[in-house]
């Protein structure tokens, strides 16, 4: 992997961040039900329990209950679990008011390679404000971040994209083959080694060496992606209190074995429910995130290592080539709790049987998914705590900036897509001599067409109208001509596309957003950990909008 070595000015606080909002629906691929449910959530409130608002999360936190016994039990799970990842005092205190009666703020994501993309990050900072505004305001609450070991698309996770001055770069270990096993179980091998020590060395900045040393330490042979992504976040989110779950955990599945033998027995009852909210989200504009078929059900059951989808049969269950009568599979679930685990939809009701969630932070996907889930909890009669989207952040570094006020983009131009932005920069890539010599022509045929406007308006009334359409059709030409200046000047430098691609690798990488590819550890190397903290006092639970900061 060849990765280039990065130099920027240093940021070393928050208060040299410059920063302002842009709704969220102003992010390219926003789904209608996301789109409706942060702007008018009337219309989608039968899909959840609470508006997402801070009243909402304070509702649900007042309700949340917990059995003392289960409660006790997962906060000793979970103060092993810390400590074994290298958890501090912040996080043996919170764990204190977790056992001790606390609720629970919980976002969460799959183990991706070194943290996976900046949003991992994000949903982290987001809970963590939400916990300390609760408690502020005498709801004591702690922030959980629930690590999404159980999944086995390990093609998500074994890889991330690193952001130096040379450009984009793709680092990616060799996983475990087998398919389906669960990605916080694979190992990683030697070539993790020199994949992290790579990455390590590219970094520059006020905390190159802490970051570089915290990924080194937490990605090395004989970890796997679960172990090294919890050593990667406990060391960098150190002091903030953030409370880490492996829910592989063996004793975890045991405290959930009851509700994998309800869902086992009320299998028919469940899918049903979920096939009738998949049409009651059509009826209402939408679309189900999971289709759901009357042979689907929301459990999947680990054989020989690789997780399996419980369907339904004619005569109970099937996962690969065994089968089970529907009591035969709940009473396995009761006694072999540690080889189930739930799907999307089921994922957040085994999630609220191990704590007591406030409040769930929620990328759109997920947002969608809880649309759905919603009805499991109806069935099974379950509270569903209030769901709130997390931040969203684009990081603009001084020379992506400068590029930006050069060409006269703004970020929704590179949301538009290639062809928006190119001819905004060929339009603004012109010598000053010649930007001034067609910015005077323009400037002089709006001022002969306004003289026109007047003597013409005089004559006939009606030629005021063909005037504006000469002069939108003038302008036009006039601004076609400008973009082929530049394109022209392009041509014969080439200075154009290096910047173009500078521009949209830093804010529009993969045709996404910043957050959803880049890793944000080149970012925090470069301009301090103090970062994450000017971050967290941007976030505003129950005030949606993706902001940008300019560093």
């Amino acid at each position: 992997m060849a990765l280039a070595t990065a130099s920027a000015a240093v940021v070393s606080s928050e208060a040299a961040m410059e920063c302002h909002c842009i709704p969220w629906t102003e992010l390219p691929q926003t789904s209608r039900l996301f789109s409706t449910f942060l702007g008018n959530f009337e219309r989608v409130k039968a899909f959840y329990a609470h508006a997402p608002t801070m009243e909402g999360a304070r509702a649900s936190a007042r309700a949340a209950r917990m059995d003392a016994a289960q409660r006790a039990a997962v906060a000793e799970i979970l103060r092993e679990q810390n400590r074994g990842i290298g958890g501090d005092a912040s996080v043996e205190r919170n764990l204190g008011r977790l056992g001790g009666g606390a609720a629970a703020v919980v976002s969460g994501q799959q183990v991706g390679l070194f943290g996976g993309p900046a949003y991992s990050f994000y949903k982290a900072l987001t809970a963590i404000r939400l916990a300390r505004d609760l408690t502020a305001g005498g709801i004591e609450a702690v922030p959980v971040f629930w690590m999404a070991t159980e999944d086995h698309d390990l093609a998500e996770v074994d890889h991330c994209y690193w952001l130096g001055r040379g450009g984009l770069a793709r680092c990616e270990i060799a996983g475990d083959a087998t398919a389906g096993r669960c990605v916080g179980e694979v190992p990683l091998g030697p070539d993790v080694d020199a994949v992290a020590r790579a990455a390590a060395e590219s970094l520059e900045g006020e905390a190159a060496a802490e970051v570089a040393a915290a990924l080194r330490d937490s990605y090395r042979a004989g970890e796997t992606l679960g172990t090294a992504f919890a050593k990667l976040f406990a060391r960098l989110f150190a002091e903030r209190g953030l409370i880490l779950l492996d829910p592989l955990d063996a004793r975890l599945h045991a405290l959930a074995a009851p509700l994998f033998a309800r869902v086992a027995r009320g299998q028919a009852e469940l899918t049903g429910a979920l096939v009738a909210r998949g049409k009651a989200l059509e009826r209402a504009g939408f679309h189900a995130q999971v289709k759901v078929t009357e042979r689907n059900t929301p459990l999947f059951v680990k054989r020989n290592g690789q997780r399996l989808s419980v369907r339904a049969a004619k005569d109970g269950f099937s996962a690969g080539e065994e089968s089970w009568p529907p009591e035969e599979l709940a009473a396995l679930a009761e006694s072999s709790a540690e080889a189930f685990s739930g799907n999307a939809l089921l994922r957040p009701l085994v999630q609220d049987t191990l704590l007591p969630t406030a409040a769930y932070i929620a990328g759109p996907a997920e947002i969608a998914y809880f649309a759905q889930s919603q009805a499991l909890y109806a069935a099974l009669g379950a509270r569903m705590p209030c769901v709130l989207p997390r931040a969203g952040f684009t990081l603009v570094q001084q020379p992506v900036a400068r590029l930006m006020k050069k060409y006269g983009i703004e970020l929704q131009d590179a949301f538009a897509g290639r062809e928006r932005l190119r001819h905004k920069m060929e339009r603004g890539s012109l010598t000053p001599g010649l930007q001034r010599q067609f910015a005077s022509g323009e400037k002089s045929v709006r001022a002969l067409l306004k003289k026109l406007r007047g003597a013409l308006g005089k004559l006939d009334k009606t030629l005021a109208g063909a005037l504006d359409t000469a002069e939108r059709k003038m302008l036009f030409q006039f601004l076609k001509v400008q973009a082929k200046a530049g394109r022209a000047q392009n041509f014969r430098t080439g200075v154009l596309d290096r910047h173009e691609q500078q521009l949209t690798e830093a804010l529009f990488p993969h045709h996404g957003p910043q957050e959803r590819s880049l890793s944000l550890l080149p970012f925090l190397a470069r301009h301090g950990l103090a970062l994450l903290d000017g971050l967290e006092k941007q976030v505003r639970p129950g005030k949606s909008g993706h902001v940008i900061v300019h560093l």
